[in-house]
């Protein structure tokens, strides 16, 4: 039997590949940053060519480094960056433009219209998520009306859609499948998540050819084979998942109430509802976690945009970090913010306020501000806007949350899990491994070729977690809330004109 699996994590900033073994433990990872381009204010793109040759690149890296090649592996799992936007020629497979990415918030002035023109409960009754430029359906429209010739090329049936599990199927399988799963299109703004299929009804309203988009398959089912001309040998890529559902999967969140966030670029809270879509009066978003063997399982979502990104613009944007780890030595170098407050609205604010034109405000600095100040309150604010989402969360369900259950690049940092504890006042558990996203996708995968017989099995693999517990007082607790709350309609009132 074939005792590894290979998982493909395409995210934001870079693409990772992780072969794990059965008891899903990595043996070997390769990691590779792609090119950002932001050609506007406000706007984000990538080079899909680029994304699916990086991915390629780091699979043939992963199998190098563990000493494996294709035939040692059972079946490859796909997890990816979810609502980015790839449109490419049927005939030639090229992008037809930059992928448009989930970040970008050109088709802002569009997502207006929608809801001026009263369109947004329709939108979210049938899709459980709100008008805005983070999903696809604005930005497939944008591509086809600013795009030469693109209009007509997809009402003839020769474009095609998709998110960049769809772009790396395509493209490993040598253009043979052109699939998705139901976790990434319940991210596109055109799929009925109580139906399951894709909304005639929204595809017209966006002026977008049925024939562009992907069939759905089942989140755990055969999506195909890579092609052996990538890897050496055919390998079934057996799962697919959205990366924010992925982690969901990893870290076993398989019953009804449980809550995971993923700190990567952005900070992604989902918690599992069970067979029942719960609409939310707070900002959530009510969208697919997976669907296994007909059987869907439906999350909460509340989408924090910049979390990690946020350390990423000390370093880069600021140099105030040579490296994004010493953030944590050099936020723990003073014992708080000292006032300061920093809200990382780079791109707008996400749930539970979704005000596209807010942008980042930095609050209470005084001459005695030094750079660890800044650095422990971007620390601070990853964790308080984790709060106001846990807050919405409670408040839909009624549910008191247990335990939060965290991993993702940033979640190695001690000090913030610590004051996400505290702030939250809730434990926080953290698996061995940060590898979540990926795991979860090679879950799916070895779930699909029978490595596992059911998810009981795979909750048993991440039983073992370290968890971190509140400290703080519920005065000093409601002083931070306080200021934050202050630091957002600072923000607010800056973005009126």
């Amino acid at each position: 039997m074939k005792k590894y699996l290979l998982s493909l994590d395409q995210g934001t900033t870079s693409s990772r590949a992780i072969v794990f073994d059965l008891a899903g433990n990595p043996v070997a990872k390769a990691s590779r940053e792609f090119t950002q381009y932001f050609p506007r204010e406000g706007w984000v793109e990538h080079d899909a060519e680029e994304i699916f040759e990086s991915q390629l690149a780091t699979a043939r890296e992963a199998l190098e480094t563990a000493g494996l090649s294709a035939n040692d592996i059972a079946a490859i799992g796909i997890t990816n960056q979810r609502e980015t936007t790839v449109v490419w020629d049927k005939e030639t497979g090229k992008p037809i433009a930059p992928a448009i990415v989930w970040q970008c918030r050109r088709t802002a002035e569009h997502c207006a219209n929608l809801k001026a023109r009263g369109l947004a409960p329709l939108i979210r009754q049938k899709t459980g998520l709100a008008p805005d430029p983070y999903f696809s359906a604005t930005k497939i429209a944008w591509l086809l009306e600013n795009t030469a010739g693109a209009a007509q090329k997809a009402r003839e049936g020769k474009l095609l859609f998709g998110t960049i599990d769809t772009w790396l199927i395509w493209n490993l399988t040598a253009g043979r499948v052109h699939a998705t799963d139901p976790s990434n299109a319940s991210r596109t703004m055109l799929f009925n998540i109580h139906k399951m299929t894709w909304d005639e009804e929204l595809l017209v309203l966006f002026g977008i050819p049925r024939c562009m988009l992907p069939e759905v398959r089942d989140t755990a089912s055969l999506f195909g084979e890579a092609d052996p001309s990538h890897l050496g040998a055919a390998i079934p890529i057996a799962g697919v998942a959205g990366d924010q559902q992925a982690a969901l999967f990893g870290q076993s969140c398989f019953e009804t109430g449980d809550v995971k966030n993923t700190y990567g670029t952005g900070g992604f809270l989902l918690m599992n509802t069970g067979d029942t879509p719960i609409p939310s009066k707070n900002g959530l978003l009510t969208t697919v976690g997976w669907r296994i063997a007909g059987k869907t399982t439906y999350v909460l979502e509340g989408s924090v945009f910049i979390a990690g990104a946020a350390i990423q613009w000390l370093r880069d944007g600021l140099g105030l970090l040579a490296t994004a780890r010493e953030s944590e030595a050099i936020a723990a170098s003073v014992p708080d913010s000292g006032g300061v407050y920093f809200l990382p609205a780079f791109v707008g604010l996400g749930t539970p306020h979704w005000e596209a034109d807010v942008r980042g405000t930095i609050c209470g600095i005084t001459r005695g501000t030094t750079r660890a100040h800044l650095v422990r309150a971007t620390l601070d604010a990853i964790a308080l806007q984790t709060v106001d989402v846990l807050d919405a969360m409670q408040s839909d369900t009624g549910l008191k949350i247990p335990c939060l259950r965290v991993d993702g690049g940033a979640a190695a940092n001690n000090l913030l899990v610590q004051l996400q504890s505290d702030y939250a006042n809730l434990p926080i558990a953290r698996p061995q491994s940060v590898e979540s996203t990926a795991w979860g996708a090679a879950a799916l995968a070895g779930l699909t070729v029978g490595l596992f017989d059911s998810t009981s099995t795979l909750a048993g693999l991440s039983a073992k977690a370290e968890t971190f517990h509140p400290h703080m007082t519920a005065e000093a607790r409601g002083g931070v809330r306080d200021g934050w709350k202050r630091a957002i309609e600072s923000a607010r009132t800056f973005a009126k004109k």
